[in-house]
């Protein structure tokens, strides 16, 4: 996917950016290329490739859920970004705030707000699990996003414990989504969330799938959600 697909193909989903936005977008492929030189962020470098697989793919969230109806967004695990900057750069009035246990992606995300000048982005160095504890966090959030992090039984205990009463969690998996939210549904349920709806899609050019899972957040999470660092992974609620 070369610039110009990229823009054309947003456009055909009523995204349409600015010069600036995709001056933005080419100054994040450049920062990703060069800090992933330093640092491993991504097995993916050539251009057409970032574009589809980490750009386009992470802001496919939008073409199923309205990101303009939503002012606070928090992404767990987001590593070098993804879903949650690429978002930001659509949708600049967003206020992001991302969560990941290593502080040299934390790094990189600073140096990386700072080269794209975006506002209202906040950075956070903490295991998921204890960012869900903290009452400055817990429940503040109208939607929060993940994608390709964990399962859908132990994502939700990282993710739905932030989202706000009436807020949504967006989570964003491969082909083995369904097969994940069977054995999540509990997990779901049990977290005060509701499963929405699931869209599938296939990535342009190579037709892999996709599919993004919307959770309506129906009723606060009990206070013993999220467990310990490391117990969602090896006791999942299933």
């Amino acid at each position: 996917m070369n610039e110009q697909q990229f823009k054309t193909m947003l456009e055909e989903k009523g995204i349409v950016l600015s010069p600036w936005q995709m001056e933005q977008f080419q100054i994040y492929f450049q920062t990703l290329v060069e800090w992933n030189e330093k640092m491993n962020l991504t097995a993916i470098t050539e251009q057409e490739e970032v574009y589809l697989k980490h750009f386009y793919d992470s802001i496919s969230a939008a073409f199923y859920f309205d990101f303009n109806s939503v002012e606070s967004i928090c992404d767990v695990g987001a590593g070098a970004g993804f879903p949650s900057i690429p978002l930001k750069i659509c949708f600049p009035h967003l206020s992001v705030s991302i969560v990941d246990s290593l502080n040299k992606r934390i790094s990189f995300l600073h140096h990386l707000a700072d080269v794209l000048k975006l506002d209202s982005v906040h950075f956070y160095h903490s295991r998921a699990e204890d960012f869900g504890q903290n009452p400055l966090h817990r429940e503040k959030y109208d939607l929060v996003t993940a994608r390709a992090v964990a399962r859908m039984s132990v994502l939700s205990e990282l993710c739905i414990p932030l989202v706000k009463v009436n807020g949504h969690f967006v989570a964003m998996k491969a082909a083995s989504a369904q097969e994940e939210l069977n054995v999540g549904k509990k997990a779901i349920t049990t977290l005060g969330g509701q499963l929405e709806k699931v869209e599938s899609m296939n990535l342009p050019f190579e037709n892999s799938e996709r599919n993004i899972i919307t959770v309506k957040k129906i009723k606060s999470t009990g206070k013993k959600y999220p467990r310990k660092a490391g117990t969602p992974n090896k006791s999942p609620i299933e």
